[in-house]
């Protein structure tokens, strides 16, 4: 019988750990995922205008205008 309350207790353990660790990755990480995501389709699908490219950080970016009339700075692929 002890060995028996001893496994519950493990998997209590692991079933709580698996938990905390989804509740972790769907409210932190994958709110990020998946902005980045969105705005790297929407930069595939936008229309950009690379005359007038503005540098940040060593990273030269375009105005871009996706289909819905947002405005986007996508990275310039020369």
């Amino acid at each position: 019988m002890k060995e028996a309350t001893g496994e519950l207790n493990t998997t209590v353990i692991v079933v709580i750990s698996v938990g905390i660790l989804m509740a972790f990755f769907f409210g932190v990480i994958w709110p990020a995922l998946n902005s980045n995501f969105e705005k790297t389709t929407g930069c595939k699908a936008a229309v950009c205008n690379c005359q007038e490219r503005i540098t940040r950080d060593g990273i030269e970016y375009c105005k871009c205008k996706s289909k819905n009339g947002e405005e986007l700075m996508c990275v310039y692929k020369g």
